[in-house]
């Protein structure tokens, strides 16, 4: 039997046979851009048989279907769709939260929120699986545009509220104050850097997130955990083209949106999804699918995201498939090393969002995850976004450091390293307000 490895690095989980660990030999990313080979692109306006897309109609009855069909033919798999017995709970509903104290410069409404807990039972039973939403929105009167995203650490750690449920579901250890692979007090509030509520609650927004491990642990064992296990079928083999983690997750995305759509204080026309790092993957998944979704924001996506797959910067589809086996598809490994095989390339993704709102974030620090690759793939799903009436991306060159685009297709680049910071969501919620403003 092949001893598995289990090793947390930078926010990432490797498990691994260790045969095959032994065998692969060191992976030395490229950095250099002499070195990234040449590539031609897909073109998004031309039909597989060769025709061109000149206007909107053939975009959205044959272009754009074929697109999202090989990208669930080749890289995401395909997902199924909303539960027959999707059911809500709202377990916790309390309209006078003091998260933030009044102070001088804190405008009214904001000292006291409204916090809500919902459970989403995924097959309509009480020992089934189920999504925890933690919601916090500022009581305004009125029904509020939210940002919705999936967090890797539990609801509980998003801030020290002791109000939230600490989650009860399977936590890697190295978390802090996860013991035993069960989250404790201790946890509390360990990632509330990441969550800015006070300053995203004070510009009218509300935040809506859920734990990524709800949906799937993740960890690659077959498929058997999490949703796989109760909506793939046990007697049958898994094809090559079945859903894996990033879409089971972006699917989790959706049956949130299926719950915000029934609650009067969200206004579901005005959902932002967002994601960092594999959950920005799956936030730009999730909304090229679910066209609900009012706008899509990627933070430090990387490979499978954001960034052009044939640039083989960073990270490459090799790499990432090696390490996380369960995240896309079986057929996607085909492309290990072969790259230039792929029918689509990353910014088709983007495209399919077109012509909603997309922001595509990148940091200095993070060449893993190609901040040049990420430009350009937002650069390369402008001609869709234009055909379809809109300004596109604004700028055809690269921006310098903190010179945000905040065209229809948004970009930035930041100092620093791979992560969610102040500075991103700030611009998150600047590119809300031109954009979901006018809605």
């Amino acid at each position: 039997m092949v001893r598995r490895i289990v090793a947390w690095l930078g926010g990432v989980v490797l498990v691994v046979g260790q045969a095959a660990w032994a065998a692969q030999p060191e992976f030395k990313p490229n950095y250099d851009e002499s070195k990234v080979p040449a590539y031609e692109l897909p073109d998004p306006l031309v039909t597989r048989d060769g025709r061109p897309v000149a206007d909107a109609r053939t975009w959205r009855e044959v272009r754009r279907p074929e697109i999202l069909e090989l990208f669930r033919t080749h890289v995401y798999g395909r997902a199924p769709g909303r539960p027959a017995k999707l059911t809500f709970d709202v377990f916790d509903l309390d309209r006078a939260v003091e998260l933030f104290p009044a102070t001088a410069t804190r405008p009214a409404g904001i000292a006291h929120v409204t916090r809500k807990q919902v459970t989403i039972r995924l097959t309509g039973q009480a020992d089934g699986p189920s999504i925890d939403l933690l919601m916090y929105l500022p009581n305004l009167g009125r029904p509020v545009p939210v940002f919705l995203l999936l967090n890797f650490a539990g609801n509980h750690a998003v801030c020290t509220d002791p109000g939230i449920r600490l989650s009860r579901s399977w936590m890697r250890s190295s978390y802090p104050g996860v013991v035993d692979n069960r989250a404790t007090e201790a946890s509390r509030g360990s990632a509330a850097s990441r969550f800015p509520l006070d300053q995203i609650l004070a510009r009218g927004y509300g935040v809506v997130t859920a734990y990524y491990g709800d949906i799937d642990p993740d960890f690659d064992d077959g498929f058997k955990n999490g949703v796989h296990g109760a909506f793939d079928r046990p007697d049958a083999p898994r094809p090559p083209d079945a859903w894996g983690s990033i879409a089971a997750w972006a699917w989790g995305l959706s049956r949130a949106m299926d719950y915000l759509e029934t609650d009067p204080d969200v206004d579901s026309r005005r959902v932002a999804v967002l994601g960092h790092s594999r959950l920005g993957k799956t936030a730009l998944w999730a909304g090229a699918q679910d066209e609900r979704f009012a706008m899509v924001i990627s933070n430090n996506s990387g490979c499978g995201g954001a960034a052009l797959s044939r640039r083989c910067f960073g990270e490459t589809v090799t790499r990432i498939n090696q390490h996380f086996p369960h995240w896309f598809c079986e057929n996607f490994k085909r492309y290990n090393d072969r790259e230039s095989e792929l029918p689509v390339d990353q910014h088709m993704l983007i495209a399919l969002i077109a012509p909603r709102p997309v922001y595509v974030a990148s940091a200095e620090e993070d060449r893993w995850a190609d901040p040049k690759g990420e430009f350009l793939s937002a650069r390369h799903a402008d001609p869709v976004y234009r055909l379809l009436g809109t300004d596109g991306m604004a700028v055809s060159d690269m921006p310098e450091l903190g010179q945000p685009v905040m065209s229809t297709i948004g970009y930035h680049i930041r100092p620093g390293k791979h992560d969610l910071a102040l500075y991103d969501w700030q611009r998150y919620v600047d590119f809300a307000d031109k954009h979901l403003g006018k809605r």
